[in-house]
């Protein structure tokens, strides 16, 4: 049998027409060989109009700049799902469900409100120690001297206990989040179970039938500081229709899990990688604090977020037309060589780690990004008291997608 063929995606990169550039093909993510197609388009065409996709027409804004621009001006470019969004596929417009993610001001500034307080500061610091707790106890069970699954036995393991503690949900049914989790981000077209959008409302209206009777006991319980007891006595969310609940609950158990469970799985890569960042990092644990974001810039855990023009505009001098698609590359703008000093190395004693886009901009900023942060900390921290070493011993696997930049598969050895 003959091995696949290697593409040389620089030399592809270097020579197609710009024109013929679809940076949204989930298979340049799956395969890693994205880069070289952000750099052209950085450099030759900023704001690029793809017309024919999968996804339909999109344009792309590819620079650090241009992105913020984007992320600041939401009167221009909504988010609203009934335009279709924030990501690059349109959800076929019977399963669209809105959440505050995808929504404008005044209503998405409301439902935000009522989630905020589970990362307030004093929250955070009260969940340091459950944290820690947790990792030690994961990273003690880890096998020795024999391959597994990081992403399996760590990253999903740590973020799913994660979540049923900000929702308080039935820890021995946690692993269901985890599944929920995927579910709503899976792309129909990667060859997995679910492989129509049918089956994905299926699978979530499961979700939405277990919350509800949650949310209706907390709903009759006095306030607690949990996820589904806020939005139980939320002004703005308690009387939400069942289809907005279950788009609210899938936004917060996608980005309570996918984001810091990627970036988990991406901080043992980089590090065997770069074996001269780790040899710092292990001279230096103090470099934890700035190598965290480091690797949240670097990865980059959401390729992308789209809006959709209300009214025309001109960006980066094209003509952006009221009711075009407009998807915002973080990962190419956390890679711009004007923005950002040497983008394309990963290094974790950088002089401004936290300029990055990872956690978006502007209204729509990342609610639980310091919750990400300190998981992401304390982990390291734990895995440097005990761990020399940890190998990666083979190829990682990732996911099929061009919105959530995932790995699903990394195999390492624990020497010991």
């Amino acid at each position: 049998m003959n091995a696949p063929v290697q593409l040389d995606h620089a030399a592809i990169a270097a020579t197609m027409p710009l024109d013929k550039f679809d940076v949204g093909d989930p298979r340049l993510f799956q395969d890693d060989v994205w880069e070289p197609y952000f750099r052209r388009l950085r450099a030759e065409d900023p704001v690029h109009y793809c017309a024919d996709s999968r996804f339909g027409p999109y344009w792309s804004v590819t620079k650090y700049k241009d992105i913020m621009t984007v992320e600041v001006n939401h009167k221009v470019f909504s988010s609203e799902s009934v335009l279709g969004g924030i990501t690059i596929r349109d959800a076929p417009k019977e399963f669209r469900r809105r959440s505050f993610i995808s929504m404008d001001p005044p209503d998405h500034d409301q439902q935000r409100k009522v989630v905020q307080p589970i990362v307030a500061p004093g929250n955070l610091h009260n969940m340091e120690a459950l944290i820690r707790e947790r990792c030690a106890r994961v990273l003690d069970g880890l096998p020795r001297n024999e391959v597994f699954n990081w992403v399996d036995k760590v990253s999903i393991e740590l973020t799913t206990m994660m979540l049923a503690t900000l929702f308080d949900f039935p820890f021995e049914d946690r692993k269901l989040l985890t599944w929920w989790s995927d579910v709503a981000t899976a792309d129909v077209n990667a060859g997995g179970v679910i492989d129509s959008d049918e089956k994905r409302d299926a699978e979530l209206l499961k979700c939405l039938e277990y919350f509800t009777r949650l949310f209706e006991q907390r709903a009759k319980e006095p306030p607690r500081a949990d996820l589904l007891s806020m939005l139980a006595h939320g002004e703005a969310t308690r009387n939400l229709s069942p289809k907005e609940f279950l788009g609210t609950l899938t936004l917060l158990i996608v980005g309570g899990n996918d984001t810091t469970r990627n970036s988990m799985s991406a901080s043992v890569l980089f590090m065997s990688r770069f074996p001269e960042e780790y040899a710092k990092l292990r001279a230096n644990p103090a470099l934890i604090d700035s190598m965290v974001p480091e690797v949240i810039r670097y990865h980059t855990p959401l390729s992308h977020m789209r809006r959709t023009a209300v009214a025309d505009f001109e960006l980066g001098g094209k003509q952006i037309k009221k009711g075009d698609k407009v998807v915002m590359w973080y990962v190419s703008g956390n890679r711009d060589e004007d923005a950002i000093e040497n983008p394309d190395r990963f290094i974790i004693d950088r002089a401004r780690p936290r300029q990055h886009l990872s956690f978006g901009f502007g209204i729509h900023r990342c609610v639980g990004n310091r919750l990400g942060e300190l998981q992401l900390k304390i982990l390291w921290e734990e895995i440097l008291k005990r761990f020399e070493r940890i190998e990666v011993v083979g190829p990682e696997e990732r996911v099929f997608s061009s919105f959530v930049h995932g790995i699903s598969g990394l195999p390492v050895r624990i020497p010991g």
